[in-house]
């Protein structure tokens, strides 16, 4: 399933007070994608609202434990595509419950992925993003940018603008770095109750989303130049 069609390159990380950076081909550092959706996001007050509503404690808690069953749920999805030994997980709840998950992503989810060009690849664009995609290859033989998301309950369309933003982002990114013309983006997302949910950004859908993204990307470089 795996065909290194692209040479991706290996990205360089820094750390900043704004958020997460990466350095450019020409040695200049530019944000990561999910930092450019966080910094130009609408919802921080609600995620405020949340926090003080469970409490901190409580809200760092949910937080780790989504984070942790999240990495191991892309880590066993990255070594089953790359037909490695995947069953890797910690001996405690988080761990059972990445199994679950990924075992339904494994039997549900991911059979309509076709290619694989790259998992975790980098992508960039000099002097404006740069980011780490999932996946990059073909569901049902359609290009596309491929992204694997775990959650608490099962999300809604409209709830989750903002990965498909990162998934327009990535898309162009390629595009331009290796003459591709990918357009659409596949999220795949399963919850704790092992429910599934494919949502596919269409051609049309993803002209749409890219000018956002780009006007999300240019607010961002006026508020934070450097």
């Amino acid at each position: 399933m795996i065909t290194n069609i692209y040479q991706y390159p290996e990205l360089k990380r820094v750390d900043k007070e704004i958020g997460r950076y990466y350095i450019d081909s020409k040695n200049q550092t530019v944000p990561s994608v999910t930092t450019v959706l966080g910094k130009t996001s609408d919802k921080s007050d609600s995620i405020q609202q949340w926090r003080n509503k469970v409490g901190d404690d409580e809200a760092d808690r949910i937080t780790k434990q989504s984070t942790d069953i999240g990495s191991m749920v892309h880590e066993a999805l990255e070594n089953f595509l790359n037909e490695k030994d995947w069953k890797n997980f910690s001996d405690d709840q988080n761990g059972i419950i990445a199994n679950k998950i990924t075992d339904k992503f494994i039997d549900t989810g991911i059979q309509t992925i076709s290619e694989v060009w790259g998992l975790e690849v980098g992508l960039m664009l000099d002097g404006l993003y740069a980011g780490t995609a999932d996946c990059v290859g073909k569901i049902n033989d359609i290009p596309s940018i491929i992204d694997f998301k775990t959650s608490r309950r099962m999300k809604r369309r409209e709830w989750i603008e903002d990965y498909f933003l990162q998934g327009c982002a990535y898309a162009n990114a390629h595009n331009v770095m290796f003459g591709t013309e990918i357009n659409q983006v596949v999220i795949l997302m399963v919850d704790r109750d092992l429910l599934f949910q494919e949502f596919i950004v269409k051609p049309a859908e993803f002209n749409v989303l890219t000018k956002l993204w780009k006007k999300r990307l240019i607010e961002f470089h006026k508020k934070y130049a450097v």
